[in-house]
C-alpha cells in the first residue's frame, strides 16, 4: 500500500469534518463552499442516512473518533449530552451575535440546553399545524379554520354527518407526540417539578377523553384507513382536517391537484390553556473528540445566520430556527409555509429524556387499547405512569 505524503496528511488534517444527515451535495454543499471562500477553512462533508445515524454516532463516542461538527437530531440531544459526546459551547454562544439564544425560537433553544449549559445551536426545525379543506368547512358553516377545541369538535361532527365513510378530523393513533401535544394544550406539564410523570392526572386524561370522544362519535376514524393523502384529503375529502408538518404541503400539491385553492393551513385550535404544538428538527454541535473547536464554532456561526438558514430552506425545505429568516420573501409570500412560522412561537419539544422513545412507544400501545378496544382511559394512564416511573428511576 502506498503511503500518504506529508502534504496529503497535512491537507486532510487541516480539513474540518462535518457529519450531515441527508444528501450533503444537494442540501448543504453550496453553502459550505461559500463558507470556505469566506473563511479559508476547508470542510469535508460526510452524508449519513438518518436511519443509521444513531448507531454511527454511538460508535464515534466509543472510539473517540468522531467529526468536528455534527448535525444532531433534537431527540438525540439528551442521550449524547449524557454520554459526554458534545462540547459545552455556552461561552461561545455568549460571545457571538449570530449565536445568541434570543435569535431562535424558544422551543428550538430548549433542545440545546441541559443543566443550564448549551451544547448545540438550533439549525432547522419543524412543527405541526392544522390542514383543512376550505370548501367543505364552508359547507358546514365555517368560513375559516376552527380556532378552539369546541369549534374543532363541532366542525368535525358536522363534516362527518355528510354520510357513510366520511369523517371530520383525524385522531392519530400511531404518532407518538399527538396525545402529549393535546395534553399540553389542556395544561399538562407531562412531568412535575420533581421530574415525576403526571400522565394520569386530569389535565392529560381529560385531553385524551376529548380525542377519544371524537373517535367514538364517528367524527374521526377508529383505525388507519390506509389511504394516500390524495384519496383521504383530496376529492370528496374523506378526512378533511388533520394535523401534520410542513412536508405535507408538497405531498398535497402533487397528489391532489383537483383541490388546488380549496385547502389551507392554520395554527392549531386552542385548548383550554394553549394551542401548543410540538417542535422537532436538528441542531449543530461540536463533537467532544474534535481538536478544531474554534473552526467548528466558526462554521456553526456561519450556518446560523438568517440568510444562510434561508438558503438552506430553499435547498431542502427545512424550516429555519432563526426568527429573522422568516422575514425573507420566500416565507412572507407563501401563506401556507408562513403559518408554520407563526405556530413555532407556540411550540415546544417533547421532554428531553433519553428514555423518551420508549415512553412514547408505551403511550401508543396504551392509547390504541383505549381507542380501539375500549380499555378504561384512567387505568391505561395509571399503567403508563407506573411504566414511566420504572423507566426513569
Amino acid at each position: 500500500m502506498a503511503a500518504c505524503s506529508s502534504g496529503e496528511k497535512e491537507s486532510a488534517s487541516d480539513e474540518l469534518t462535518f457529519w450531515y444527515m441527508g444528501d450533503g451535495d444537494q442540501g448543504i454543499k453550496p453553502i459550505i463552499d461559500e463558507f470556505t471562500k469566506e473563511s479559508g477553512i476547508k470542510v469535508k462533508i460526510q452524508s449519513i442516512p438518518w436511519s443509521t445515524s444513531r448507531d454511527k454516532l454511538l460508535t464515534a463516542v466509543a472510539s473517540k473518533e468522531g467529526p468536528d461538527v455534527v448535525q444532531m437530531g433534537t431527540t438525540y440531544m439528551s442521550e449524547f449530552v449524557d454520554a459526554g459526546a458534545l462540547v459545552d459551547i455556552t461561552e461561545d454562544i455568549g460571545k457571538s451575535d449570530a449565536l445568541k439564544t434570543d435569535n431562535f425560537f424558544d422551543g428550538s433553544v430548549a433542545t440545546t440546553k441541559f443543566d443550564g449549559q448549551y451544547y448545540a445551536v438550533p439549525w432547522y426545525t419543524e412543527t405541526r399545524a392544522l390542514y383543512y379543506r376550505k370548501d367543505l368547512l364552508e359547507n358546514v358553516g365555517y368560513q375559516e379554520a376552527p380556532k378552539t377545541w369546541d369549534e374543532l369538535a363541532d366542525a368535525a361532527k358536522k363534516l362527518a354527518a355528510r354520510g357513510d365513510n366520511k369523517y371530520g378530523f383525524n385522531v392519530e393513533l400511531k404518532e407518538p407526540t399527538f396525545g402529549f401535544m393535546f395534553a399540553r394544550q389542556n395544561g399538562s406539564e407531562l412531568f412535575n417539578k420533581d421530574g415525576e410523570p403526571v400522565f394520569n392526572e386530569s389535565e392529560m386524561v381529560d385531553a385524551l377523553k376529548y380525542l377519544d370522544k371524537l373517535v367514538q362519535d364517528g367524527s374521526a376514524p377508529k383505525t388507519n384507513l390506509g389511504l394516500e393523502i390524495g384519496q383521504s384529503f383530496g376529492g370528496e375529502g374523506i378526512v378533511p382536517m388533520f394535523i401534520s408538518g410542513p412536508w405535507m404541503i408538497n405531498s398535497i400539491k402533487e397528489s391532489a391537484p383537483d383541490i388546488d385553492g380549496k385547502w389551507g393551513v392554520a395554527e392549531l385550535p386552542k385548548g383550554p390553556v394553549s394551542n401548543t404544538s410540538v417542535t422537532g428538527g436538528a441542531n449543530l454541535a461540536v463533537f467532544s473528540s474534535s481538536k478544531k473547536k474554534d473552526e467548528g464554532i466558526k462554521l456553526i456561526d456561519y450556518l446560523s445566520k438568517p440568510e444562510n438558514q434561508t438558503k438552506f430552506f430553499e435547498n431542502t425545505n427545512s424550516l429555519p430556527t432563526n426568527k429573522e429568516s422568516w422575514n425573507a420573501d420566500v416565507f412572507k409570500n407563501d401563506p401556507l409555509i408562513s403559518i408554520f412560522g407563526e405556530q413555532l412561537n407556540e411550540s415546544q419539544p417533547m421532554p428531553l429524556l433519553k428514555q423518551w422513545d420508549e415512553i412514547s412507544q408505551n403511550f401508543m400501545k396504551q392509547w390504541e387499547q383505549v381507542v380501539v378496544s375500549g380499555k378504561n382511559l384512567q387505568e391505561a394512564m395509571d399503567e403508563l405512569n407506573e411504566q414511566t416511573e420504572t423507566l426513569i428511576k
